[in-house]
């Protein structure tokens, strides 16, 4: 185990340690230095960074702690929604076009599809592209691109929320209810509608049987 700000073994021992060649050795070191993981240097050799160096936003980099950890990536996730989302809510009612409001009912849609079927496969699916609709709905360009950014995390948190009993039933009327604000301009039922979805998740995350009892803390 290599702690934060400890070097790499040489590369040499690390690739027969890892079973590795040498240039695979050189293309992971690479990977993990762009997501912030690893610094290179030639005097010093390779270092671990410390996790506020990560790029958090990074696909592989979401999945790895959730697979590790999912406490703090579903804790940060669920912060990250109540600071962004109802501001884009709110936006997306001042903002949206026509084909927004389509792109929300089709995700809405297949969401309702998906919850008729007794296995509810692609519901995660669907919710995720409802919420990835309603920031690019926002007409704020970076809101929608971080929407795409976090969306394993957006997917991970639906996974386990809708894993509780009841919550997809219930989590329906509340996404249609932002579908309709948003199509009649109303900015403030839209944003109060995702405060309330985000909420509820949080409280599903907590009760949800597919996490054991101390990633619920």
């Amino acid at each position: 185990v290599v702690l934060d700000g400890q070097p790499l073994p040489v590369e040499d021992d690390l690739a027969t340690e890892l079973g590795v060649s040498r240039g695979a050795l050189r293309e992971a070191v690479k990977a993990l230095a762009a997501k912030g993981m690893l610094r290179t240097r030639p005097r010093t050799g390779t270092r671990v960074l410390p996790p506020e160096h990560w790029n958090h936003l990074d696909r592989d980099v979401l999945r790895w702690q959730q697979d590790c950890d999912p406490r703090p990536l579903l804790r940060e996730t669920g912060e990250l929604r109540r600071i962004v989302e109802p501001e884009a809510a709110r936006l997306a009612a001042e903002r949206s076009t026509a084909e927004d409001v389509r792109a929300l009912r089709r995700a809405l849609e297949a969401m309702e599809v998906a919850a008729a079927h007794p296995e509810r496969s692609g519901y995660v699916e669907a919710d995720s592209a409802f919420h990835r609709a309603l920031l690019d709905a926002s007409g704020n360009r970076l809101l929608g691109s971080l929407g795409r950014g976090i969306e394993v995390a957006l997917e991970h948190s639906f996974a386990v929320s809708s894993q509780t009993h009841g919550a997809v039933e219930a989590s329906l009327p509340a996404h249609r209810a932002i579908v309709d604000a948003v199509e009649r301009g109303d900015a403030a039922a839209a944003s109060d509608a995702i405060s309330g979805i985000i909420a509820a998740a949080e409280r599903e995350i907590a009760q949800s049987p597919v996490l054991p009892p101390d990633a619920k803390r």
